[in-house]
């Protein structure tokens, strides 16, 4: 019997097998043809600042779209600029592509300023759209725009002359640097961040065959070009009109990649294009890293954390403390901040709440609005449009926290002026309640407190009484 069944279940199992394993060929078998026909134009869209979301959502769209079977990636931008560590990393993905990358600024009226011309110079294929320029791409400050120096790397160096003539013109940078800074003391290093920018770009242009000189011009002396002008210099590749018009357009041409020179398909204008827009990781990435949204979490955090800290166990304000401090730290840690203005805004929180508990007439609060306010314009370390803290946002939070004050000063007058009973007359009319009657004790629960009293009618646990009297610890007392 049990030989019987060992042999039927081995024949079940056989079975079994045999049809997972043909199930499984047929499913990679509709996988291959799906895979075959998915092939497609992907196109994403970069819209306002470049920064960590930005990136975030760019390559991890990219490498979906690649694993479905995308033959070209089209970036609709229209930008005003960006992070120097976003532009980065966005170029540095563009560069190192399997699959052409095409640069489009569109619609009609946009812009790729700034950190969006780094971006169309790398991109294998820069297009735009009529009407919309591009250019002004001057490190606004070390902090925030590309063109910070990097340690190790210089883009576009090896693009210099003989060997020579660099450590000539080392030299001669280096004596003119210490000559300014002697002079005028940070302009040395504005200068050094502007020449890397102009290395970086220089770089990215001589890569793809592009204007070198006016990709130096736009970090020197903030040039920009409308789109017909860019394609006369030679800045871009194309002009068109809307994106049929640019599949048509590219259709044929030939790129550089990595790993050696493509020819994008005749028939690409003929591809299916797919969209792929920032999923809820990437909206929440975006809400978080907005400076005003960091800011205000900010906030909320440190005053959660001193509310539960003078409160232990109300648990609420604490735990929503916790969080919002750890997303505002998170946002913090990728933008560009200063900490001393982090520092002004803690200790401006932190006066406020101790003019609350150690009233000082004022001084301690008014001293902590002023440090929230310069913290709060100190915050965010950058001139990027788009990546700085509203002056709106710190004057509604800094006319919150005046009138605060001063409701918490005009009822501390109040109190002042406010008449003072006697300490052993304080509890004398207010009502009680007989919790317990022992013997002769008898014990009466009044402001969470539970004091002995005396009676000369007699009580019912749980009856109303008036405090009519009190002689120490001891209260007098009448039925309701």
């Amino acid at each position: 019997m049990l030989n019987r069944f060992a042999g039927v279940s081995r024949g079940l199992f056989l079975c079994a097998a045999l049809l997972f394993s043909g199930v499984a060929m047929l499913a990679a078998g509709q996988a291959t043809e799906q895979t075959e026909a998915r092939a497609h134009v992907a196109l994403f869209t970069i819209k306002g600042a470049i920064g960590p979301a930005t990136t975030d959502y760019l390559l991890r769209a990219m490498e979906e779209s690649e694993d479905n079977g995308g033959q070209l990636f089209v970036i609709e931008m229209d930008t005003p600029g960006g992070l120097d560590a976003a532009t980065r990393d966005i170029i540095k993905h563009i560069l190192a592509a399997r699959i052409p990358v095409v640069t489009y600024v569109y619609p009609s009226g946009a812009r790729a300023a700034s950190a969006g011309t780094y971006i169309l110079y790398a991109s294998h294929i820069a297009a735009m759209a009529p009407a919309t320029t591009l250019g002004a791409a001057t490190p606004v400050q070390m902090g925030g725009m590309p063109g910070q120096p990097q340690p190790g790397s210089q883009p576009g160096s090896d693009d210099s002359g003989d060997s020579g003539g660099k450590e000539d013109a080392d030299a001669e940078k280096k004596n003119g640097d210490e000559a300014t800074a002697k002079a005028g003391g940070s302009t040395a290093m504005e200068r050094k961040v502007t020449n890397d920018a102009v290395a970086f770009i220089r770089g990215l242009a001589n890569r793809h065959g592009r204007n070198a000189e006016w990709a130096e011009k736009a970090v020197r002396d903030a040039a920009t070009l409308t789109a017909k002008e860019a394609l006369r210099d030679n800045v871009i590749d194309i002009v068109a009109k809307d994106p049929t018009d640019l599949l048509q357009q590219i259709a044929g041409r030939k790129v550089a990649l990595e790993s050696g020179e493509v020819t994008i398909a005749e028939d690409v204008a003929e591809l299916p294009v797919q969209r792929y827009e920032p999923d809820w990781r990437n909206e929440l990435l975006a809400l978080i890293t907005n400076p005003q949204v960091a800011y205000i979490l900010l906030l909320i955090g440190i005053y959660g954390l001193i509310f539960e800290g003078y409160n232990p166990g109300a648990l609420v304000p604490g735990i929503v403390g916790i969080i919002c401090l750890l997303l505002a730290f998170y946002a913090l840690q990728v933008l560009p901040i200063n900490y001393a203005g982090l520092a002004l805004i803690i200790l401006g929180a932190l006066l406020i709440v101790a003019e609350v508990f150690m009233p000082s007439f004022g001084a301690l609060g008014i001293g902590g609005v002023i440090a929230l306010v310069i913290g709060s314009v100190m915050l965010i370390d950058s001139d990027v449009p788009g990546m700085q803290v509203s002056r709106k946002l710190i004057g509604a939070i800094a006319g919150v926290s005046g009138l605060l004050l001063l409701a918490l000063l005009t009822a501390a007058g109040r109190s002042l002026r406010k008449p003072r009973p006697v300490v052993e007359q304080a509890l004398v009319g207010r009502q009680a309640v007989v919790m317990e009657i022992q013997g002769g004790d008898i014990l009466v629960h009044v402001g969470g407190e539970i004091w002995s009293a005396s009676c000369e009618q007699p009580l019912v646990p749980g009856q109303q009484v008036t405090i009519v009297k009190q002689h120490g610890l001891t209260l007098s007392v009448k039925p309701e």
